[in-house]
């Protein structure tokens, strides 16, 4: 495995770092600034005149759909390896993905367009989200039921006619709030009567369907996350095409495994850019500030976490790059296991370098004058969000066991002992 990055890699990266500097972290205030005022007139899930202006910036430097690889309809996509340093980057500032059309949940809508949806869905749906003029909402997690077992989901999806009725109630469905959000891919129970990986279907739900309803936003440890957001969604005997089905009846949890592997690695490689970040601003704090007598960087405590912070970084890069090393030669099946890892050690690695961070800025760190308080709440949200720590460990669990479980009788060695 080679992990050195591409002169095309470099040099993206370069545009994409001067981007930042230029475009990103001197308005970083003006994006709040821009949510609070449409929030005190009335809503605040309207879309940012700043992200609009970027983005055309964005794509004028060759920065745009960077994150969907071996699509016609997008040429700039690159290999997940390809695509890890320059997703880090983007995660360095929690709303700057979008500038470049590579924003959660609609790259992995996308990716999931691409590869299962027929060319009527590509054009209508894919087209105008890869062009950035429509957003897009998941909808598979169910507030009834455990729904870090897929298996649980119960929201109905019924022929009736030349059409399928469903009914039920999603939550966490992030970005249903937006009202560019035009298209819902959403997962539910066709034949209850099926095998237990069977009964699930997706299909094609546009926004605008009677008998859908954005009920509420849900809010992350105090933050609505506006104008993204993250919504409760009723569906209430909502019709849709038969032909609004992706890859068939039964094939939901197939799709949901292909879907959520890309969309866990992007997740981790952001959670590197920001653990990155927070280490920035821990050095400089630490630097900056005195206390004792001398400053926080001469504390030996301070030393110790910031020395650790840099390992684990590094561990966690290092990876995420096997991972997406593993998905582009050998797929996403093949490289699950490596998809776990990353998706128990990214968000938890990030977690404890924020709080490090957080520690050092002291009570300056848990309020909005620093972007950390925020960050370590989306981080904590990645311990559940595509899957919770206990289930990918679990499943991590099952493939190691299983490996042992193949070997020979032969490699089992007994203890050896020492005579007296």
């Amino acid at each position: 495995m080679n992990f050195d990055y591409s002169p095309k890699v470099q040099q993206m990266q370069a545009r994409l770092l001067a981007f930042f500097d230029a475009h990103i972290y001197p308005n970083e205030r003006r994006f709040f600034e821009e949510v609070e005022a449409n929030r005190r007139a009335g809503n605040a899930w309207l879309p940012t005149r700043l992200i609009e202006e970027l983005k055309p910036l964005a794509r004028q430097a060759g920065l745009w759909n960077l994150f969907l690889p071996r699509s016609s309809r997008a040429p700039e996509g690159l290999s997940n390896l390809e695509y890890a340093p320059l997703c880090e980057i983007m995660g360095r500032v929690s709303w700057a993905a979008e500038v470049f059309n590579c924003s959660a949940p609609d790259t992995g809508n996308m990716e999931t367009l691409e590869r299962y949806g027929d060319e009527g869905h590509k054009t209508r749906w894919l087209e105008p989200l890869l062009r950035g003029e429509i957003r897009s909402a998941f909808l598979m997690t169910e507030p009834a039921v455990a729904s870090s077992d897929a298996t649980n989901i119960e929201c109905r999806i019924e022929r009736d006619g030349d059409a399928y009725l469903i009914n039920g109630t999603k939550w966490w469905s992030s970005g249903a709030g937006d009202p560019r959000c035009a298209i819902y891919v959403l997962m539910g129970k066709s034949n209850p009567e099926a095998g237990r990986h069977e009964q699930q279907s997706m299909v094609l739900v546009p926004a605008d369907t009677p008998g859908v309803s954005v009920k509420r936003p849900l809010n992350v440890f105090g933050y609505d996350d506006a104008p993204h957001g993250h919504m409760e969604v009723q569906l209430k005997n909502v019709r849709v095409p038969l032909g609004n089905i992706l890859l068939g009846e039964g094939c939901g949890f197939e799709i949901a495994q292909g879907r959520l592997g890309p969309g866990r690695i992007h997740h981790c490689m952001r959670s590197i850019g920001a653990a990155e970040r927070a280490l920035e601003l821990m050095c400089e704090r630490a630097i900056a500030r005195s206390a004792f007598g001398k400053t926080l960087a001469q504390q030996t405590v301070t030393q110790e976490r910031i020395a650790e912070a840099r390992c684990m970084i590094e561990q966690a890069r290092l990876l995420t790059l096997k991972a997406a090393y593993m998905m582009d030669t050998v797929g996403n099946k093949v490289a699950k296991a490596e998809i776990a890892m990353i998706k128990i050690v990214a968000p938890n690695m990030a977690l404890q370098v924020i709080d490090w961070a957080i520690q050092v800025y002291g009570a300056m760190g848990v309020c909005d004058d620093t972007p950390l308080a925020m960050m370590w709440a989306h981080q904590r949200t990645l311990r559940l969000a595509d899957g919770p720590d206990e289930v990918h460990r679990n499943s991590l669990a099952k493939l190691e066991l299983a490996r042992h479980m193949q070997l020979p009788s032969s490699t089992v060695q007994m203890p050896i002992t020492r005579g007296s």
